[in-house]
């Protein structure tokens, strides 16, 4: 009961609305005729001022505007058939039929209409025959004048139409792009939300399995430090994967404490030589957790393949702007590699179209280095340098 009584009180202010935008309409289309009567009343008036006609500029303009009274509602009621039926615009055939209807309907009614107030002003009687009259003074010359008056206001009012039209299609347009840009951003910030969620647990794994392995040794005190290492690891991995960016110093020390719980597993058989970490690239910004993986690769195909020393590099450089970070580690042909999950390199390539569209790689493969095989895994990116910090 409720809804009908609400959708009822609806339907008059729907209907209050169209008259009030009818009348608004109807209002705009009065002051824009009265502006151009005014105009062309006044170049009469001057006109007999300099005859020395003695007639008032009032009679004048209101002379112009009673005979432009109909055209001011032929243009309403254009307007809103056109705004109401824009498949008349959409052709040119649709715009060539209502002209010719226009012609056939309208211009005749306009005529007749000028004829009545020819009699009126006059002061001549109205009937069939002083009409007949009234159109054969009139001429070609006043119909041709009322035949531009009316092409004149259809052109008008099919140009402001159109115009309008174009403008609420370029704004639904408009509207619509943002629409899909916005929901194209939603979707990949569920992207990357959803890859922080995978990496997350997969370092913790990880991590897990380093302190698994030092518990196996019987060495209490090593296992301890080791879960004391691997409390800050998460403390840094849970507070940097809620952000978009990093300090790349911040992690380049996360990095090297990773690496210090791996010594404690691998002991002297862990080798890595970083280089050119240089003061401006470890200023700039990247994506966070974004180097362990690699990392965690290298000593996955390195160390856990054989019972040697590794020989794990990881090399920065800079080159108008473009970062490169490598990260190697040589490959022993005979032993079976370690699988492991192999999640770490498909989703750092993930995060990296997610968060440098179009301008950021990863490669991955064997490359030789003096005769010696190696893995190596390049990253090219922007370096994204934030406010403030040291060029």
């Amino acid at each position: 009961m409720e809804n009908l009584i609400s959708d009822n009180a609806l339907k008059p202010r729907t209907a209050a609305s169209t008259v009030a935008g009818a009348l608004k309409l109807l209002l705009i289309n009065i002051l824009i005729w009265t502006s151009m009567c005014a105009v062309g009343a006044l170049g009469n008036y001057g006109d007999l001022v300099k005859h020395g006609t003695q007639r008032g500029y009032d009679d004048i303009l209101w002379s112009w505007i009673s005979s432009h009274m109909l055209m001011m509602v032929f243009s309403t009621c254009l307007y809103i058939i056109f705004m109401r039926c824009q498949k008349f615009l959409s052709t040119t055939r649709g715009i060539v039929v209502t002209y010719g209807l226009m012609l056939l309907c309208f211009l005749p009614l306009e005529i007749i209409y000028v004829d009545i107030l020819y009699l009126l002003r006059s002061k001549q009687e109205l009937g069939l025959l002083q009409l007949q009259q009234a159109m054969f003074d009139l001429g070609g010359f006043g119909v041709f004048l009322e035949f531009a008056w009316s092409t004149g206001a259809f052109i008008a009012v099919l140009a402001i139409c159109t115009w309008r039209q174009g403008r609420v299609r370029e704004q639904a347009l408009q509207q619509s792009m943002n629409d899909i840009l916005r929901l194209r951003l939603d979707l990949e910030e569920q992207k990357l939300n959803a890859l922080r969620g995978q990496l997350e647990p997969h370092f913790i794994f990880n991590c897990l399995n380093a302190i698994s392995a030092l518990v196996r040794s019987d060495d209490k005190r090593i296992a301890l430090t080791g879960l004391n290492r691997l409390s800050d690891l998460l403390r840094y991995a849970l507070t940097a994967s809620s952000k978009d960016w990093v300090r790349i110093e911040d992690e380049m020390t996360f990095i090297r404490d990773y690496l210090e719980l791996q010594r404690l597993r691998y002991g002297e058989r862990l080798h890595i030589h970083i280089d050119g970490d240089t003061t401006t690239i470890l200023a700039g910004d990247c994506p966070p957790l974004l180097l362990q993986p690699l990392l965690e690769n290298a000593l996955r195909h390195d160390l856990d393949c054989h019972e040697g020393n590794s020989d794990i590099r990881m090399q920065f450089s800079l080159k108008d702007e473009e970062l490169s970070i490598r990260v190697s580690n040589t490959v022993t042909d005979g032993n079976a590699a370690n699988p492991g999950l192999g999640l770490g390199l498909p989703q750092t390539r993930a995060r990296l179209e997610l968060m440098y569209p179009g301008r950021a790689s990863m490669q991955s493969g064997k490359v030789s280095d003096t005769g010696q095989s190696r893995y190596e895994v390049e990253i090219r990116m922007p370096l994204h340098m934030p406010e403030g910090a040291a060029s």
